[in-house]
């Protein structure tokens, strides 16, 4: 694993991340905020799959979102892991099961905490390479 290919990592998540928060701001319809939600799941899997990456960098194996989650939060390169969590949690949720008020429940978390701690946690990890 080169450096080059963990700083790539990055930039497609923080990418990612700018999509989903410029979505966030203009979701009026149901429509618009299914997207957002479409966007998030991708973000999600971005996020994880970063972590993997920066986590074999640092000779860390991890096997499953999880499994990489808790062991980013173990060696530091996470400061919560619980909201990572949830968000993987409504990740599974929102792509496996279509319900209305959960539909907006996930939109209005996405909107008021996750975009936020996903900027966080880029700058975390950013720091730390």
């Amino acid at each position: 694993m080169k450096k080059i290919e963990v700083e790539l990592a990055v930039k497609r998540l923080e990418n990612a991340l700018k999509r989903l928060k410029s979505a966030t701001e203009l979701a009026k319809s149901d429509l618009e905020k299914d997207g957002v939600i479409q966007r998030f799941e991708f973000t999600v899997e971005l996020l994880w799959k970063t972590i993997k990456i920066i986590l074999e960098y640092n000779k860390i194996e991890c096997f499953s979102p999880r499994d990489c989650i808790k062991k980013a939060f173990r060696y530091g390169f996470l400061d919560d892991d619980e909201i990572v969590l949830d968000m993987l949690d409504d990740r599974n949720k929102s792509s496996h099961i279509y319900n209305e008020k959960t539909s907006e429940e996930i939109f209005k978390r996405i909107k008021e905490v996750y975009a936020g701690k996903i900027e966080e946690i880029i700058k975390t990890l950013t720091t730390k390479l």
